[in-house]
């Protein structure tokens, strides 16, 4: 009837409602480590708002219980407790690994490499890191959905490697280019939260006025990587998905020299930055709210 109607939606209402409101409920938000949340709450805290909650869902009936824990969901916004890290093997994967593993302890991590072995071999299955095979250059839309099942965010740490001078040109577009796209196709069928992408400085310089800078000639000079690289950008920041990317300098081996300078895009048309800082710039993006839907170009100076 419409009065028992009536009276579901108000016992709802109230439910969400005092659930929304209690100060106990906002302090379990703080829980997760997602968007860099990492205030510190007691367990007794912790039980005693989650009894509080309880008390209120074990009133309701099954339909309404699926509704409220919907409505719960949404008010706590978005939960980073899982990433995926393709090009995990790479220089700068490894170490956006370990940082993960350094500072995020509480979230998972899933290593997206082309060869397991070579992964095992570096030690990247340790501390509960899942190994799950992603090649961008020679996997579809379809068996990347796979790869990313369940992972809340990506981190694309990927970049062809330079080999038959022949085939560069083929390889750049294979990785840079299509294999990227393909990858946040995959993110986006699978209502993946955030996609962190690594490019490079001077990306765009043809249309900054950049095209006889020397950094940009020699880097595009390996089968045109920067333009490759452009593509992808470009198709990611129109997916409809929260993205950052990420525009190092040179990149270094060596740990970090200098202070980590940051800017917007467009802005830096030389230097060079190490890999250890590029990998932080890059997990950090995942849970900084000030770097939604960004492009940061970052060097040491």
């Amino acid at each position: 009837t419409r009065t028992h109607a009536c009276g579901l939606s108000f016992a709802l209402g109230a439910a969400i409602f005092l659930l929304m409101s209690s100060p106990s409920f906002s302090n379990t938000k703080t829980l997760s480590k997602s968007r860099v949340s990492r205030s510190r709450v007691t367990a007794r805290a912790v039980t005693s708002a989650r009894g509080r909650r309880d008390a209120v869902v074990a009133g309701l009936s099954a339909p309404l219980l699926c509704l409220l824990k919907a409505k719960i969901a949404e008010a706590k916004g978005t939960e980073i407790n899982k990433i995926f890290v393709a090009g995990a093997t790479g220089n700068t994967g490894k170490r956006t690994v370990d940082y993960l593993k350094k500072t995020y302890p509480g979230v998972s991590i899933v290593a997206g490499v082309r060869s397991v072995e070579k992964a095992k071999k570096m030690g990247l299955d340790q501390d509960g890191v899942e190994i799950r095979v992603v090649d961008l250059g020679n996997m579809n839309t379809r068996q990347m959905q796979d790869a990313i099942d369940g992972v809340d965010a990506v981190v694309c740490v990927t970049g062809f490697v330079p080999s038959n001078p022949l085939q560069m040109s083929k390889e750049a577009h294979k990785v840079d280019n299509e294999g990227t796209i393909k990858l946040v196709d995959a993110a986006r069928e699978k209502g993946v939260s955030k996609f962190v992408l690594i490019s490079s400085i001077l990306t765009n310089g043809r249309a900054i006025g950049q095209q006889d800078n020397i950094g940009f000639k020699v880097t595009n000079a390996f089968g045109g990587v920067l333009d490759e690289k452009l593509v992808a950008e470009n198709y990611l920041r129109s997916a409809g998905i929260d993205y950052t990317i990420v525009r190092p300098g040179g990149l270094k081996d060596s740990p970090p020299s200098g202070t980590l300078l940051r800017t917007g895009e467009d802005k830096l048309f030389g230097g060079d930055i190490s890999r250890d800082t590029v990998a932080k710039v890059l997990v950090e993006s995942v849970f900084d709210q000030t770097a939604s839907n960004t492009v940061i170009e970052i060097v040491e100076q």
